[in-house]
């Protein structure tokens, strides 16, 4: 029962900021997204809905997730689901790591499940799990630790990253801190999370063919430090296409200045925290012009502390650009500069390659 209204809530959560298009009325790219994952998750999870206003970042947001994680391939979901989990850990991102270590329930059980999720990797039993939830970790790091899986396992698990990389970064922005109440108790939790991978079990178990996203967004070509998911076809072109289409999108919502500004900031970063402070940005903004601040800061804050976006650096946002779409297609620029200069750090040298 408990797990049966905790799903009800996620389905009915109310996505901040902006207004989704509702399932009944959706057109399009949208409807055709929407189709695919009540299809294949069995509801149209918070963070479709939160992409609708933009056809375009829906589906390449869809098409980042579907291909490396849900769709059948040389790599099992447990693995999956652990460097998801991994790397929403690694982002704070508490609604994601809800979710993933959720999924791990019904395939490894609670126990990794929740090591992975409270960070916790050396109580990790499951020696495979336990080494790729430590890459996966790190993965954001600029020398990140040596690869622990095949070359023909390289695509997923690294589009699993990218795609999550991403993911966190708009699901702080505009979704709520967690996906179970906090009030729950360890023990009432974790029944939770039992009852939810009970239901969810269906969606977690395979049979979803590869290549069915992709005719979502035209093609495109993939690009050299996206030469990680070179291999595998699936997942190469629902890079290449959600990466035009991002890129896209960037340029309609975010000026060339704040753009480059983020991508100077991405030349230097070394992966760190940001902290808690916000000075840094305020120091970068300062260079923009005024009418480039609002734009700026908000970019800044998605790319590098997606956690500190509030209503504030919204608001002052949308005071030049009220559209939805426009905010939308600027959060996922930033978050997707971010993944995609991850990924680019796991292009395999041409050696490997061979």
């Amino acid at each position: 029962m408990l797990a049966s209204r905790v799903v009800s809530s996620v389905v009915q959560r109310q996505v901040k900021y902006v207004k989704p298009v509702p399932r009944e009325s959706a057109e399009g790219i949208v409807a055709a997204v929407y189709d695919q994952v009540a299809e294949e998750m069995r509801l149209v999870v918070p963070p479709v809905l939160l992409h609708s206003p933009s056809p375009p970042a829906t589906a390449a947001y869809w098409m980042l997730m579907r291909e490396p994680l849900i769709s059948d391939g040389v790599v099992d979901r447990l693995a999956k689901e652990a460097v998801a989990s991994a790397v929403s850990v690694a982002n704070i991102c508490p609604y994601c790591v809800d979710m993933h270590s959720t999924g791990m329930y019904g395939l490894a059980g609670a126990h990794d499940a929740e090591a992975i999720a409270t960070d916790r990797l050396d109580d990790v039993r499951d020696e495979r799990l336990r080494r790729l939830a430590g890459w996966a970790r790190q993965a954001h790091l600029p020398d990140p630790p040596a690869a622990v899986f095949t070359e023909a396992e390289r695509p997923e698990l690294v589009g699993v990253v990218v795609g999550f990389q991403y993911l966190a970064r708009m699901v702080n922005v505009f979704l709520g801190s967690f996906l179970l109440p906090r009030r729950l108790s360890p023990a009432a939790r974790r029944r939770a999370k039992h009852g939810i991978s009970h239901l969810l079990s269906p969606t977690l178990r395979g049979g979803f063919p590869p290549g069915r996203s992709l005719s979502l967004l035209p093609p495109a070509p993939l690009p050299a430090d996206a030469g990680w998911a070179a291999g595998n076809d699936g997942v190469a072109e629902a890079v290449s296409r959600s990466y035009a289409a991002l890129e896209a999108a960037g340029e309609r919502a975010l000026s060339p200045e704040v753009r480059t500004l983020v991508r100077t900031r991405l030349a230097d970063w070394r992966g760190e925290e940001s902290g808690l402070s916000r000075q840094w940005c305020e120091d970068l903004v300062a260079e923009l012009p005024a009418a480039e601040r609002a734009a700026g800061r908000l970019a800044l804050l998605t790319a590098f502390a997606s956690y500190q976006v509030d209503e504030s650096v919204v608001h002052e946002f949308r005071r030049h650009e009220p559209d939805d779409r426009r905010l939308v297609e600027a959060t996922a620029w930033a978050s997707y500069a971010v993944a995609r200069h991850i990924g680019a750090g796991h292009v395999p040298a041409p050696s490997a390659a061979g």
